[in-house]
């Protein structure tokens, strides 16, 4: 199955463009939940099952398994995401770029260790390093364009030939790295006027816009920016104002109550 057939599907199920982060951070858990050796799969599975009928997509970052050597639990939970809601989506978000002998083994990590639905990767090193990743046309290829990080601006604002840098990508992922259409844009909702920028210039295509809920997004901003004529064309994520709602025992209800909000104010929206 296409990966744009898989989207939709995720889009579908669920009436959502919600995506969850997630991101554990071991020393934000539940006091009782700290120490248990599987502690993230557990914390991981408590989110899960709390939220998988409100989202399109789950998004674990990479880096907050490898640094407490948690990849089996990573592993899990992804596996986990597979029995509970086989038809919501798996990004492994670990921003990957490398020259191509490397980047086809990233592939292989994100797309076959992992059997991640679609990954992100950095743009830096041009389409070599991206080509890998692009040949696998069930699975997504989420391209980094305009972060919603403050420190965007340093590289990204810059001209190049009367645009600026992220414009550049937008233009050459859309003309010509989505040829087998299943490319997407991160696209933070931190910059309202870029992503709709973004939006003008790449038309249909997908968009992963990071950013709400603790990075201080504009939710009603993000989706009437962002979205497509049809009311989809985004996944909207948000990690820790879901994960670490509540820092109690009722951290799981606490998340989808915040799942919810979200869920219904981007509906609200669209």
């Amino acid at each position: 199955m296409r990966f744009v057939t898989r989207l939709e599907t995720a889009w579908s199920t669920n009436d959502s463009l919600v995506c969850i982060g997630l991101d554990p951070e071991p020393a934000r858990f539940p006091a009782p939940l700290r120490d248990r050796p599987l502690a993230i799969f557990e914390f991981n599975k408590a989110i899960i099952d709390a939220t998988y009928d409100l989202v399109a997509a789950y998004k674990p970052q990479f880096a907050h398994y490898a640094a407490e050597g948690a990849e089996d639990q990573l592993e899990r939970t992804i596996a986990y995401i597979r029995e509970r809601a086989p038809r919501v989506l798996v990004i492994l978000d670990s921003k990957r770029g490398d020259i191509g002998s490397t980047a086809e083994r990233y592939a292989r990590e994100a797309f076959d260790r992992y059997g991640a639905d679609a990954v992100t990767i950095n743009p830096y090193l041009g389409f070599d390093s991206v080509q890998p990743f692009l040949e696998r046309t069930d699975r997504g290829v989420i391209v980094l364009c305009r972060t919603s990080n403050p420190g965007a601006r340093d590289f990204q604002d810059l001209q190049v030939d009367g645009r600026r840098l992220y414009q550049v990508v937008a233009d050459k992922v859309a003309a010509d790295w989505n040829r087998q259409g299943n490319c997407m844009l991160v696209v933070g909702a931190t910059y309202p006027d870029e992503l709709g920028d973004i939006r003008a210039r790449v038309g249909d295509l997908p968009l992963l816009v990071p950013g709400v809920g603790a990075q201080g997004g504009d939710v009603a901003q993000a989706v009437s920016r962002g979205r497509t004529a049809n009311g989809t064309g985004l996944l909207i994520s948000s990690s820790r104002a879901v994960l670490y709602a509540s820092g109690g025992p009722d951290f799981a209800a606490a998340a989808r109550t915040a799942a919810a909000d979200l869920h219904s104010s981007i509906n609200r929206q669209r």
